[in-house]
């Protein structure tokens, strides 16, 4: 960043890069492979006013953190600095996965098992403490940097309470919100204890502005607001959209064209039912795996003939949850599969890592893309897919993704919950006309590039500038 303190500061958990030290003591960037951080990233790209504040999370982040000193990305992201938040392992632990993942994440989506979960007892009142000081850390890093009068972009639900801290440390910026997650309505939301409740609703409102990815969520958040008495600061949605630009870089490049030939060789003569998902309890990987199953029980002419591809990215396996649920994901693929493969067919192809050439090359190869999660706040997998397709590919989507207020016109809509209705809309989908398929996927392309990465920060920006400052309103 050249001269002064930044216009902008950018705040997530998670940054665009992570921090490798070479044994020559330089410093490698390593970009994250998909989702916000590397999409938000591409579109600061030039920006020499705007600091990214993140957690440490490579020994490397933590080297630099310790510096207190901003680390100047030498990319195509000339101009964006990282400023690092160091924190100590057990406040991080405790406000990353007992509170952000195994709390509010399955707040918001709508996950608890209410016989079993949620259970708020000493541990997790613990935990919650250390999420406040998780997030007062982070807004004083954000004290520490900005500049008076600086817009600053607060992302996703690790950092609900930075808000008020913010409001009172530092009055003069202007701050905005954004959720990339759903909100749940006021009943579910009660799940949690009233005083959780309120704090956080109360640092919600703190802030300058609160986006979200659709009006329903954004909505959402106005009735907890209301039913819990608190004043709710201006709202607005802003569906962000696929970067057509970086995946077109990326569709041309030598690795992707290498997994593109494989697949090829790998599928020849087949169709192919894609899916690519973190593995993880609300992207719903065993309905989908289940509907595949009735499918083919169904239909014997589509055995043989047609094969779910499902690309799996490990995730949160500190939490017993997701390793669990990782389980039941491979143990339904191998019974899908000891039911109907053959010596020449495998029915359910399941690709665990996190390799995103190939996941581009899977994209841009499928006849039938499906995403059904539980809810999504926006699921970028859905506009990325169209935007990549050469085969007029056919989207099979859930009502209750973010991405169906921009595509579920032009999508085949299915309730997630219903695996019978899933597996219809998976048939209709392989069954369809050539002049429907390119009708749809024509639709799907332009929609879906609505509001691109830097199209989107601007009018997330404008918003926060509009807002004013949260100070204005008597409660912060």
């Amino acid at each position: 960043m050249s001269g002064g303190r930044p216009r902008l500061v950018v705040a997530s958990n998670r940054g665009p890069f992570t921090l490798e030290e070479r044994s020559d003591g330089s410093v490698a960037l390593h970009p994250g492979a998909g989702g916000l951080a590397p999409s938000l990233a591409a579109a600061l790209a030039g920006r020499t006013d705007t600091v990214w504040v993140a957690a440490a999370l490579s020994p490397a982040d933590r080297t630099a953190a310790g510096r207190s000193e901003d680390v100047a990305v030498e990319s195509d992201q000339s101009g964006l600095a990282l400023r690092f938040v160091d924190i100590d392992d057990e406040t991080f632990r405790s406000a990353y996965d007992v509170v952000a993942n195994a709390t509010l994440w399955f707040s918001f989506h709508g996950l608890f098992d209410a016989s079993r979960r949620p259970l708020f007892d000493r541990r997790f009142y613990e935990a919650w403490e250390r999420y406040r000081l998780y997030n007062l850390a982070f807004a004083a890093a954000v004290d520490a940097v900005a500049a008076p009068g600086a817009v600053v972009l607060v992302n996703d639900y690790h950092l609900l309470l930075t808000g008020s801290a913010l409001a009172q440390a530092r009055p003069d910026l202007f701050t905005v919100h954004f959720s990339h997650t759903p909100f749940p309505g006021a009943e579910e939301l009660e799940l949690l204890p009233p005083s959780v409740r309120a704090e956080l609703l109360g640092s919600m409102s703190c802030f300058g502005a609160c986006g979200f990815h659709t009006a329903r969520w954004a909505g959402g958040f106005r009735r907890c607001a209301d039913a819990a008495g608190i004043e709710a600061p201006p709202t607005f949605h802003a569906g962000l959209g696929a970067d057509l630009e970086r995946l077109r870089a990326l569709a041309g490049s030598e690795a992707v064209g290498r997994h593109a030939s494989a697949l090829e060789e790998r599928f020849s003569g087949r169709r192919l039912i894609v899916r690519s998902d973190r593995i993880e309890l609300s992207k719903n990987i065993l309905r989908g795996l289940r509907a595949f199953d009735l499918v083919l029980h169904e239909h014997p002419a589509l055995r043989g003939r047609v094969t779910m591809l499902s690309r799996g990215y490990p995730s949160r396996e500190g939490l017993p949850e997701y390793l669990a649920y990782r389980a039941e994901v491979e143990h339904l693929t191998e019974l899908v599969n000891e039911r109907w493969a053959t010596s020449t067919w495998t029915p359910v192809e399941l690709d665990v890592d996190d390799e995103f050439s190939a996941t581009v090359a899977a994209l841009m190869r499928y006849d039938v893309l499906l995403v059904n999660p539980v809810r999504d706040g926006m699921n970028l997998v859905a506009k990325e897919g169209p935007s990549l397709n050469t085969r007029d590919g056919v989207l099979v989507l859930s009502r209750f993704a973010g991405a169906y207020e921009d595509l579920g016109e032009d999508a085949l809509s299915i309730h997630p919950f219903d695996v019978s209705d899933t597996a219809d809309a998976l048939v209709r989908a392989l069954e369809m006309p050539a002049g429907e398929r390119s009708r749809r996927a024509a639709a799907l392309r332009s929609k879906a590039q609505h509001l691109a990465p830097a199209a989107w920060l601007e009018q997330v920006l404008s918003e926060a500038r509009l807002s004013g400052r949260a100070v204005t309103r008597p409660s912060c």
